[in-house]
């Protein structure tokens, strides 16, 4: 094995498994060889104490516990294919050492992608990928170092520094190129999480681009973007990372579309008896049988337990594709996504339908009880569920968790519609807000219902008559930009005010009173009267 972490080990440990018998060696250039890379941002902010708490395994603990063997701090220099051995050198000492092998597995992971950028080698500009770059940044701040930081990228890992850099009562900007926070998300879900990020004080900059980074006696002392200057003892740079393919592509190893190894159903690479696992392996999308990669680490352990399996003889069951089922916790916030987002589905070529859903994580009246926000999206013409997100400070993972099940078997929304759910009021609504979604998605696909979401409305507010049917308390406090207010128990008796031939837009709190208020109008005629989507609560824009 090349390579450890989450996917070396996890291969490793699952031939022991399989063959008690079997001769395995581990080698990794890095000082640990299981870590939770995931839990990096928390042991900068405190919330894990110690350092031995994010090691899974020592490779003492691993040998003892596996009887496999593991050398750190040895860096695979090259692979000899056809007389199957890897050279190695000793980081430490300088000598090469050579290692025979019948089978070899690559898991040389990823490297964090660094802008070629001036001032990216200053001391205080770091990325988080190791223990090592953790322990860093919290040395930098509990020695009172750091009083303002800079995150280079709005996606989950950079997030959750950010969030944790706050927690320390350190100034922290974000600097994001694209339109907004978490880029994989739809934009209407992302400004959701964008907002409540800013209202607990974290400072967001997207649409811009980091141009330079200044110091001072070579420690960081600012950032330029292409639109500001923003000062910095310490800079994060998460701009994405990189599969580290340099030992595959030298002995001619074949990559897939995304620039990452390429494999089949069981890890196996263009060359007879080498492996590829983890973040340096491609993937291929469950619902578009595409390639894709996603570099997380659930994905990795699956990997390497099938290429585990499939090395000792056992290959019924290979890796059929993965979703990117992800999820983060910003402050209080929870945000999930799986599957492909809108954007990507009609990139793909789907016709899609989509509707956005607020409701409970729990009974109303039960205490606790939070709002989460459902994006389902699926096929307009089979209704087979694409994807969905969910954001709110309510419980995400569950929703999430049911939806992804459900696509992987390749559920159509009316399958969701019919789920039994777990029901009791410290858990769910009767109507789980996953059944409460497919409902209303349902409505539209079925014409019941004719919904339009945050994104367009916002784009086209000059040109339809928005409605607020809210109470005059509420209309007052804030609403949409431009929008007249009639009461919806007022709104037949006054529908002589709104004119026929006007794309009307009824607005509520969640959506449900506009929809109830949508099916009145359509009694009286109206023809072109639609709901928007998830209310006002759910509109990411602009109040006035």
């Amino acid at each position: 094995m090349i390579g450890a972490v989450a996917a070396g080990t996890k291969t490793a440990a699952k031939i022991k498994r399989e063959n008690a018998d079997a001769e395995i060696v581990v080698i990794t250039k890095d000082e640990h060889i299981s870590y939770a890379g995931c839990g990096l941002p928390y042991f900068i902010g405190g919330v894990i104490e110690e350092e031995k708490e994010l090691v899974v395994k020592t490779p003492q603990e691993f040998k003892q516990i596996t009887d496999i063997d593991v050398y750190t701090k040895l860096e695979a220099m090259s692979i000899h294919s056809k007389e199957k051995y890897v050279l190695a050198m000793d980081i430490l000492e300088g000598n090469v050492k050579k290692y025979s092998y019948d089978k070899l597995v690559l898991a040389t992971g990823a490297t964090p992608f660094i802008p070629q950028i001036e001032g990216a080698d200053l001391q205080g500009v770091h990325t988080v990928r190791t223990v090592n770059d953790a322990i860093n940044i919290r040395s930098l701040i509990d020695k009172g170092a750091v009083s303002k930081a800079v995150v280079v990228g709005g996606g989950f890992i950079g997030l959750e520094v950010a969030e944790n850099l706050h927690g320390k009562n350190i100034e922290v900007s974000i600097v994001e190129f694209a339109h907004h926070i978490l880029p994989s998300f739809d934009e209407e879900i992302a400004l959701y999480a964008q907002n409540y990020m800013s209202d607990q004080g974290v400072n967001i900059y997207t649409c811009e681009k980091v141009i330079s980074i200044k110091g001072e006696e070579g420690r960081v002392k600012k950032i330029i973007t292409d639109q500001r200057e923003i000062e910095a003892d310490l800079v994060i740079m998460s701009v994405g990372v990189k599969p580290n393919t340099k030992l595959a592509e030298e002995i001619g190893i074949e990559l897939g579309v995304t620039n990452a190894i390429k494999v089949n159903n069981f890890m196996e690479t263009s060359i007879e008896g080498i492996y590829a696992v983890g973040d340096c392996a491609e993937n291929v999308n469950l619902i578009t049988g595409k390639p894709a990669w996603y570099p997380m680490g659930s994905t990795a352990n699956k990997m390497g337990r099938i290429a585990g399996l499939s090395m000792t003889g056992d290959q019924k069951n290979g890796l059929k594709g993965v979703l990117g089922t992800t999820i983060v916790k910003l402050f209080k916030l929870n945000a999930g996504k799986t599957g492909l987002s809108e954007r990507e589905a009609i990139k793909q070529g789907f016709e899609v339908e989509t509707v956005i859903v607020p409701a409970n994580d729990k009974a109303h009246y039960y205490p606790g009880y939070r709002q989460i926000i459902t994006k389902l999206i699926a096929d307009k013409n089979t209704h087979k569920i694409l994807g969905a997100q969910v954001v709110g400070e309510g419980v995400v993972d569950k929703p999430i968790d049911v939806i992804a099940t459900a696509i992987t078997f390749g559920a159509k929304v009316e399958d969701l519609e019919n789920l039994d759910l777990a029901y009791a009021p410290p858990f769910s609504m009767a109507m789980a807000s996953t059944i409460l979604a497919s409902n209303a998605l349902l409505n539209k696909l079925a014409g019941r219902m004719n919904g339009i979401n945050s994104f367009e409305l916002k784009k086209r507010l000059d040109e339809l008559l928005v409605v607020d049917i809210r109470d005059e308390a509420s209309y007052l406090i804030r609403t949409i930009p431009g929008a007249i207010h009639i009461p919806s128990e007022e709104l037949i008796y006054r529908a002589d005010e709104l004119k026929n031939n006007e794309e009307i837009v009824l607005i509520c709190k969640v959506g449900k009173i506009a929809y109830l208020s949508y099916l009145k109008l359509k009694k009286l005629g109206f023809q072109n009267v639609r709901i928007l989507e998830g209310g006002i609560s759910s509109y990411p824009y602009e109040l006035v």
